[in-house]
């Protein structure tokens, strides 16, 4: 197969890519916390992580593809309180809106979209095997990871345990035998709350993750090849999911980390009391799902994308143009009878060499605009050349698979090919009343 190459956070450093099981990926990307509307940034992962399961499948890999939705959290019940409506109520309603959002971004949906109120059970008996294997404490109800219990903590983000002690700060009647160490499970009386050997309560965030993908990969040892998120995950919630790991079934959790980089608004960074936070769903209704998708391809995926008028007006121009050329090239080519489903790319390695190379999407743009060029050119040639506008065709569907622009073009029946005659004829007489009129029809039927 193809060789892959990824950056690889664990490590800072591209490597090639290996699967742990021959043909086969398993890839984990941490998904929103679902307590209220989504913002734009929370599907910059959605997109990227898309584009690397897309040309693993096209690379032909058996992908196994989860992502999460954390419906247990204190946002959840004080949202939930503040709306006077359940958690439940709370979060299959977000839910829902980020999954209509997958589809509207031209994402696939995950394979497996589990839920941390759905694996409790497995949440408590993980946490039970680190306390009986001393890589963890219970302490007055609650739970905590020792972090002096492992080795080579702070791997992954840079943070070595000596760094944080030296900045730590000293809690008063801290129930923690190190500032450092992180809650598994938490006493609570508020909220949704579930029985377990050490109180009622609720799990800590970074444990839903881990036991999650220990759960779903239980064959791989709860081992994954690929674990991504955005940069603000790497620490402390990877460097933790890490650490957990390492404890309970002794690996590292993935072979490969890979982040993302955020998404500013006119070159800011996206906070609420810059009030510049834009909802994910206002920009899908104002701009189109695929034109926000294309502008955050426009950016590696390591680097910031800036929203802002210009960057996401462009992206709309670009997508029309795409679409257009797309359509044109369907039509002329079943016009001439050309059966376009069988159709395969063939002999452009280029594209597939930059996706290759650790997700450059800016340069596989750079292929995909290119081959519109020479698309164009074929179509204004004085003879048509069925076999290069077949084989453009075919090498755009393939592109556009990868990246996820799901354009579409029109299925010409018998009609609409005498239909779309008839106006070129009519066109070429120079019978400007009936073009138009046959025009329009065209139009309505998505063929011009």
């Amino acid at each position: 197969m193809r060789s892959v190459r990824l950056w690889n956070s664990l490590g800072n450093q591209l490597e090639e890519f290996k699967p742990i099981v021959a043909g086969k990926v398993s890839i984990y990307v941490c998904g929103p916390t679902v307590y209220s509307s989504p913002h734009i940034g929370n599907f910059r992962p959605v997109i990227v992580f898309d584009v690397l399961r897309r040309l693993f499948i096209a690379l032909g890999y058996e992908v196994t593809f989860v992502s999460n939705y954390t419906d247990v959290d204190d946002k959840i019940i004080a949202r939930a309180k503040e709306l006077k409506i359940s958690e439940k109520e709370l979060t299959e309603s977000v839910i829902r809106e980020f999954s209509s959002l997958v589809d509207a971004v031209g994402s696939l949906q995950p394979d497996v979209k589990p839920r941390p109120t759905v694996y409790m059970p497995q949440m408590i008996r993980y946490i039970d095997d680190l306390i009986a294997k001393g890589a963890a404490y219970a302490v007055d109800g609650e739970v905590y990871f020792r972090i002096s219990s492992i080795a080579g903590y702070g791997e992954l983000s840079g943070n070595t345990p000596e760094q944080l002690l030296s900045g730590a700060r000293i809690e008063v009647n801290s129930k923690k035998e190190s500032p450092i160490d992180f809650a598994l499970w938490k006493k609570t009386n508020d909220g949704i709350r579930w029985a377990a050997p050490w109180s009622e309560g609720r799990p800590g965030w970074h444990t839903e993750c881990c036991v999650m993908i220990n759960s779903i990969f239980r064959e791989q040892g709860g081992l994954i090849d690929i674990h991504g998120g955005g940069f603000d995950l790497k620490f402390p919630h990877h460097e933790n999911e890490m650490a957990q790991a390492k404890a309970h079934n002794g690996n590292k959790l993935a072979h490969y980390w890979l982040h993302n980089g955020f998404i500013n608004t006119n070159n800011e960074k996206m906070s609420k009391s810059l009030g510049n936070v834009l909802l994910a769903k206002d920009a899908v209704a104002d701009y189109g799902g695929l034109a926000f998708r294309l502008m955050v391809l426009n950016a590696h995926y390591r680097a910031p994308v800036s929203f802002s008028e210009e960057t996401i007006k462009e992206a709309q121009t670009n997508l029309a143009k795409l679409q257009a050329i797309y359509r044109q090239l369907a039509v002329q080519l079943q016009i001439h009878g050309v059966d376009v489903a069988s159709l395969k790319g063939e002999g452009e390695d280029g594209f597939l060499d930059a996706v290759s190379d650790d997700l450059n999407t800016p340069n596989a743009l750079s292929v995909l605009y290119e081959e519109v060029k020479s698309a164009n050119q074929l179509l204004r040639g004085a003879q048509l050349d069925l076999k290069a506008i077949g084989l453009s065709f075919a090498r755009l569907r393939d592109y556009f698979f990868v990246l996820g622009l799901g354009l579409q073009y029109p299925n010409l029946a018998k009609e609409d090919v005498e239909l779309y005659s008839a106006y070129v004829g009519y066109k070429k007489a120079k019978d400007f009343q009936k073009s138009d009129e046959l025009r329009g029809c065209l139009i309505e039927k998505g063929i011009l």
